[in-house]
């Protein structure tokens, strides 16, 4: 028999683990808590029906640790506990010093980027095996996207989200843990490099395949780091989460607004609140949540392809979905088949040992992969017309074309309190010469797959708008809750972009007060991709002018 002694055993998921682990044949499984007696009872309540002997016991991390574990002789130690947001490594280097193999369920950012350097060394002295991040987090959702990325040309992004049951139980390390990093800077891999945007900030309302639509916001993860640079991703790598209940996602992006604002810096008092408050704001969801890694690029036959993998938990048994990584790596460690060393249990288990572990529960997996249909702006001008236009610009708007571009721009802007103010509505950029300017394109959304989204970067200013096609077959931008119909003609000298008419939360608006907007694509003689966006208003003159030069964004242009 194995000793396996479990840290944070009666904790929300230390609990789910402890159960799994308690059918596991061959370990001998020992459940601690700061509580002796809370240890204890739950140690009884799982030998009934237990295959492996269970025993409780008493053990305070921030107090005589090495003392307490080497009592206990393990030969494995589970940490289970967190938040790890706060912690240090005490608990795996304790571990390894006594010859114990480590695996926790951290899912920290900060703590797993520091785990390998600070513990690996030790580790291979001992020969032993130390895996962090042993959860949904960085372990299961980085091995679907490895998975269904396997063979592929070119990866362009990893869209990753969790959305849990509003009606599972959450403890308080898991909303302080939420907490911490609430309008801070989290990481995501953007336009092909490791930039920053606010935890729990603007977000977006994603399709969950069993769930249906759900509205979720960027969290705090190792993901983006660890995905971008080694899956070459040419645009983004970004983990977002969604809590069901309406009340709580909009609670929480309020709090973030405010942090970024610095009307507070400690949100860590609220989370006896909100705790308590969640007694109410579950009554009204369900028992259901899901996963979903979705990416996009260009399969290993030159395909442009969208690939997903979905995991729907029903019946509360989402809460298990966090453990099955460190059940997996338990499973391993027993078969000895993980090499010594400190790293990522991501480095250590693929998709098929995690989903492995989902047999008992209501948890189901699928994967799914769809053909990139015709370009947007190739259905709206049709396929003669799109093929006549220089190849910079059919490069730009193909369903194939590389995700971001660069360039250089010159932006001028009116004059005038309502012209500044107009600007700022709509986000676009201020005035400049030879300004830095990006450009990615993103297509498809939780509404229509043939949509794109652009999102143009002009030194560090970023706006976003939607194109797509209304239910007339015509071409529609939207910024906003504006929208433009725009008139796309052709020829072989470029693209023309005028607008026809405009709208507001869908309801036209009169033509006397819309905007004109000069907007050309071309090419210039160096054979690079050109745009001339000109917009002015009624009354009012020049609002905008843009204007400037993009190339495609090759992963030698950069990280990545």
């Amino acid at each position: 028999m194995k000793r396996v002694v479990l840290i944070g055993a009666t904790g929300v998921f230390g609990r789910r683990l402890a159960r799994h682990l308690a059918r596991m044949d061959g370990i001998d499984l020992v459940l601690t808590s700061r509580s002796r007696e809370k240890a204890q009872t739950l140690a009884r309540e799982l030998a009934a029906g237990a295959s492996v002997p269970v025993s409780g016991a008493g053990l305070d991390r921030d107090s005589d640790l090495v003392a307490s574990l080497a009592a206990l002789k393990p030969w494995l130690v589970i940490d289970a506990s967190g938040p790890f947001q706060q912690q240090g490594y005490e608990v795996p280097t304790a571990a390894l010093l006594l010859g114990a193999h480590v695996v926790d369920l951290a899912d920290a950012r900060g703590y797993l980027a520091g785990y390998g350097p600070q513990l690996d060394e030790l580790a291979r002295q001992h020969g032993l095996v130390a895996l962090a991040g042993a959860s949904s987090t960085p372990a299961l959702s980085v091995a679907a996207a490895r998975e269904l990325s396997e063979g592929w040309e070119r990866l362009d992004s990893i869209d990753i989200a969790i959305t849990p049951a509003g009606r599972s139980e959450v403890g308080p390390s898991v909303i302080a843990a939420i907490l911490s990093y609430a309008g801070r800077p989290v990481p995501i891999w953007r336009e092909g490099e490791l930039q920053t945007t606010p935890g729990w900030g603007a977000g977006e309302v994603i399709d969950m395949p069993g769930l249906g639509l759900r509205r979720v916001a960027p969290v705090e993860t190792v993901d983006a780091e660890m995905l971008g640079p080694d899956l070459a991703a040419r645009s983004r790598v970004a983990f977002s989460a969604g809590l069901e209940a309406g009340i709580e996602q909009w609670g929480l992006a309020l709090l973030a607004w405010f942090r970024r604002r610095g009307w507070v810096a400690d949100l860590a008092p609220l989370v006896p609140y909100l705790v308590k408050a969640r007694r109410i704001t579950r009554l009204w969801t369900s028992d259901r949540g899901g996963m979903l890694v979705a990416i996009s690029g260009i399969d290993s036959k030159g395909r442009p392809r969208r690939a997903y993998w979905s995991l729907l938990a029903e019946k509360d048994d989402g809460p298990q979905v966090p453990t099955l990584a460190a059940a997996a790596a338990v499973r391993a460690l027993l078969a000895d088949e993980i090499t010594p060393g400190a790293r990522s249990a991501a480095e250590a288990l693929d998709l098929a040992a995690i989903e492995a572990e989902m047999t008992p529960y209501a948890i189901s997996t699928s994967q799914d992969e769809r053909a990139v249909g015709p370009a947007l702006f190739e259905t709206v001008l049709g396929a003669q017309a799109f093929a006549l236009m220089p190849a910079a610009i059919r490069a730009f708007h193909a369903n194939d074309a590389e995700p971001v571009w660069q360039g250089r721009a010159e932006v001028t802007r009116g004059d005038g309190a309502v012209t500044g103010l107009l600007c700022r509505l709509f986000g676009l950029p201020a005035a400049g010469a030879e300004l830095p300017v990006t450009v990615s394109v993103t297509r498809g959304d939780a509404f229509d797959e043939n949509a794109e989204i652009w999102t143009r970067n002009f030194a560090g200013q970023r706006f976003h708008s939607r194109l797509s096609l209304d239910r007339n077959g015509e071409l529609r931008e939207a910024f906003g809750p504006f929208s433009f119909t725009l008139a796309a003609q052709s020829d072989r000298e470029g693209l023309a972009l005028p607008i026809a008419n405009w709208c507001v939360f869908g309801l036209p608006l009169p033509r006397f007060l819309m905007p004109s907007a000069e907007a050309r694509e071309t090419v210039d003689a160096d054979g690079r991709f050109r745009f001339d966006v000109k917009l002015s208003l009624p009354f009012f003159g020049l609002l905008a002018h843009y204007r400037g030069w993009l190339k495609p964004r090759r992963p030698s242009d950069g990280s990545g």
